[in-house]
């Protein structure tokens, strides 16, 4: 049996399927699990951004406000945030392989109740349930990683889970634009079912059974479950609503971030306060994944928020539709993936800091080159940059990766691993409403200071004016008509000007963020062993 499967499943045989005993005795099973743990990664990361450009139709469809609709995203995040730290524990009760197979299977079934939801409520509910199951996914997938291969093939391993977490969020618009241009919404959760199903035949063939010696069965911190739940459900839907109910001038808003406030510290203190915790905070003694959570926090907010701004960008400016946007990412989902495979190599060669570091220095170069955006911006200018983009958060993501967990204890690496992701996927959400809400406030910022100089007595904007009189007024009998079509021409001008220069600010602060969190890798493990050479080659 392969050294890696020993490590984690011991050295028992009968515990694998005979699929599985021969990929074994080839040394192949550990990359058949890395496929199938990967596979149920990608399922969860792309249903995170998937639904975004389906929204509009599932308004229309099911008789929704856009605000009542926005609640089938902000379900799912919310239900994936409380889930992700209780992986671990949720693993050691019911077992690795049964508790991914259960969060595989619950993940396809929730898909069909989206699917065939006929009511808002419905689907929100089943959006929840998906996002309660898909947690367990991204998570797990990543320990099991940790977990399975030794520490000179962690890298490869890694490229294979980085691949789908890196391109999914690119890649779930084109997906979703297309299925709800051609099929209609339904089928952005109906496509997940024959993913979903060779998924669980995957994980039911290549994970070992679990042993009953590994399972434990303490005492159920339902006290702390309960303040963990209230608390990131809390600050989740703050940040998912935030902006679209102003912010704390909402009694809904306040409420929502008092309980925030309130949940997440009474958890804390429940928490290092009892023998059997629902989540060890314990692993944050570890200097490398205290840092490298807190970094992952800054690399979820800026490289996650940029994709985010992005599609709003060209869809806004541009007017571009949600499948033109997602198309403009696919060159970088492509540039990511092969990174990822070349990084696989890299990894362990060098110190990991340093390749993180160098990641940050790209991310930050791109983000300059995207705040240079000006009226004469379109795809062309947009190609390379998405590219390096790309480039830059794998460079980021996978010897991050290694050099935050890559330390850890293998009994500490599942509630390791469950932290860090929670705080990339928290850092997602902050910088999604950071950037909407600066969008809006640098636009408004920089309409004010645009319409001071528009003046009844400036020769540019009476020339402007008359330029646009003459248009209208070709087409039109009625001259107060043709003048108020050329004020709103000119005020359009002027909100497009505000919005390109707020999305340029954006840009700008992103690159600053990046630049001010390097003093974090000093504290980060190298990632680096002397045999991880060897096994890349």
């Amino acid at each position: 049996m392969s050294s890696a499967a020993k490590g984690l499943y011991g050295s028992d045989i009968s515990l694998l399927s005979p699929t599985a005993a021969s990929l074994s005795r080839k040394g192949l099973l550990k990359w058949a699990i890395a496929l199938t743990v990967a596979l149920g990664a990608i399922l969860e990361v792309i249903d995170t951004s998937i639904v975004n450009v389906a929204l509009p139709d599932i308004r229309g469809n099911l008789g929704a406000t856009l605000s009542e609709a926005g609640w089938v995203s902000t379900g799912y995040a919310c239900a994936n945030v409380v889930i992700i730290p209780l992986t671990a524990w949720l693993s050691d009760r019911f077992g690795r392989k049964r508790y991914f197979l259960f969060s595989l299977i619950g993940f396809t079934v929730a898909s069909v109740l989206c699917g065939m939801a006929t009511n808002l409520t419905m689907l929100v509910v089943a959006r929840v349930l998906q996002g309660l199951a898909g947690g367990g996914l991204l998570a797990k997938a990543q320990s099991l990683l940790f977990e399975t291969f030794p520490r000179e093939e962690q890298g490869m391993a890694q490229g294979v889970f980085g691949i789908g977490v890196i391109a999914g969020p690119a890649l779930g618009p084109v997906f979703g634009g297309y299925l709800t241009d051609t099929l209609g919404w339904r089928w952005i959760f109906f496509i997940n079912i024959p993913v979903g199903i060779v998924a669980v035949l995957m994980a039911m063939t290549f994970l070992p059974k679990d042993r009953d010696e590994e399972i434990r069965h303490p005492r159920i911190d339902w006290l702390g479950i309960a303040l963990l739940a209230v608390g990131l459900a809390c600050f989740q839907t703050m940040l998912e609503q935030g902006q679209q109910d102003d912010w704390f001038s909402s009694h809904f808003i306040l409420t929502m971030g008092v309980g925030s406030v309130v949940g997440i510290a009474l958890f804390i203190w429940r928490e290092i306060s009892i023998d059997h915790p629902a989540v060890d905070l314990s692993v944050l003694r570890f200097r490398s994944l205290a840092a490298g959570s807190m970094y992952s926090l800054v690399l979820g907010m800026g490289i996650y928020g940029v994709i985010f701004a992005i599609p709003v960008f060209v869809q806004d400016y541009l007017h571009f539709s949600a499948m033109q946007s997602g198309i403009l990412q696919v060159p970088g989902a492509i540039a990511a993936g092969v990174t990822m495979i070349a990084m696989g190599k890299l990894t362990g060669r060098f110190d990991a800091r340093v390749l993180v570091g160098l990641g940050a220095l790209v991310t930050v170069g791109t983000a300059l080159a995207l705040a240079r955006l000006n009226p004469d911006t379109g795809t062309h200018s947009l190609f390379w940059p998405l590219i390096a983009r790309s480039i830059g958060s794998v460079m980021m993501f996978l010897p991050l990766s290694l050099a935050t967990l890559g330390n850890l204890p293998k009994n500490k690496i599942a509630a390791g691993a469950g932290f860090y992701n929670l705080t990339r996927q928290l850092g997602s959400s902050i910088g999604i409403a950071v950037i909407t809400t600066l969008v809006a406030h640098r636009a408004a910022t920089h309409r004010a200071t645009l319409v001071e100089h528009i003046s009844s007595h400036s020769p540019a904007t009476l020339s402007r004016i008359h330029l646009f009189n003459g248009a209208f007024a070709r087409h039109s009998a009625d001259p107060v008509g043709a003048h108020h079509q050329a004020m709103q021409a000119l005020d359009g001008i002027v909100n497009a000007q505000a919005a390109l220069q707020a999305y340029s600010d954006i840009f700008f602060y992103v690159g600053v963020a990046f630049l001010v969190s390097l003093p974090l890798l000093f504290f980060l493990g190298k990632g680096k062993n002397n045999s991880a050479a060897a096994a890349a080659h």
